[in-house]
């Protein structure tokens, strides 16, 4: 497992090198959805992941977000978000990473998430915990959800859907310490690993979201599961990640909301 770990990590630094090379710059954007958008950055950085796992591990399936993808069979397999958090990396705003997993049998075994603005590299390996720059991490400790520092996100269509975590913030705004959005579920998952959120949740995910962080959380003593409590499946919509302790609470609000007196 360490050489895919440290294979993981090289293809992270490569893909931050060219985001970091190139932040400043005006870029070519293109459109997904209405607010749904990819940059040309995006695409360099997926082009030469994939060119660096074709010329190592050239067996291995790719599932990365700005290509056509196949989710079932039982390949091992790379997922890729070569930026999780293109909105931000678009405005120059500086909350953006990139997301890298290997799945083995269906089980995710090791990931990485790299911030290179910040210069963070998030990792773990199943089993073996999960580390910030080499100091091994622990989720924090908070036992009350009036206490808690949480975070969430949106989905792309949350103007036409009623579907859209709306509901579910406001609740949290009533019920938590605070509540942040910042638009990059890789880097709210490995937040919560390091301790500096307390709880996650989101809805609408893709498995390049969620593969490489939900590892991260796990190793660090972290929970993971749907809105129902039921084990977390990268390849479902729905996660709520927590230090464990919150986490009950955090289903309840997501089940029942806030009753206002």
């Amino acid at each position: 497992m360490d050489h895919l770990l440290e294979f993981a990590v090289q293809l992270a630094f490569e893909s931050g090198r060219i985001q970091k090379k190139r932040y400043r710059e005006r870029h070519s954007i293109f459109y997904k959805g209405e607010i749904n958008l990819v940059t040309d950055v995006d695409m360099e950085c997926q082009e030469r992941i994939i060119s660096l796992i074709a010329a190592r591990f050239p067996d291995d399936r790719i599932i990365a977000e700005e290509k056509d993808n196949v989710f079932e069979g039982s390949e091992n397999r790379w997922i890729i978000d070569p930026i999780d958090g293109t909105t931000n990396y678009a405005h120059g705003y500086p909350f953006f990473c990139t997301s890298v997993a290997y799945e083995v049998e269906g089980r995710v075994v090791c990931g990485v998430v790299y911030n290179p603005i910040f210069d963070e590299l998030f990792f773990a390996a199943a089993g073996k915990g999960s580390y910030l720059n080499g100091q091994r991490l622990k989720v924090s400790g908070i036992d009350a959800l009036r206490q808690s520092l949480v975070v969430t996100g949106f989905p792309y269509d949350l103007g036409t859907s009623g579907m859209n975590n709306i509901d579910h913030f406001v609740s949290f705004l009533y019920e938590a310490q605070a509540v942040r959005r910042d638009g990059s579920a890789a880097l709210n998952l490995s937040y919560v690993a390091a301790g500096r959120f307390d709880g996650f949740w989101e809805l609408k995910l893709s498995p390049w979201d969620t593969a490489a962080g939900v590892l991260i959380v796990t190793e660090a003593g972290g929970r993971v599961t749907d809105f129902e409590g039921k084990p977390f499946d990268i390849y479902a919509g729905q996660i709520v990640a927590t230090n464990g302790v919150i986490h009950n609470d955090m289903l309840r609000v997501l089940r029942d909301g806030h009753e206002r007196v």
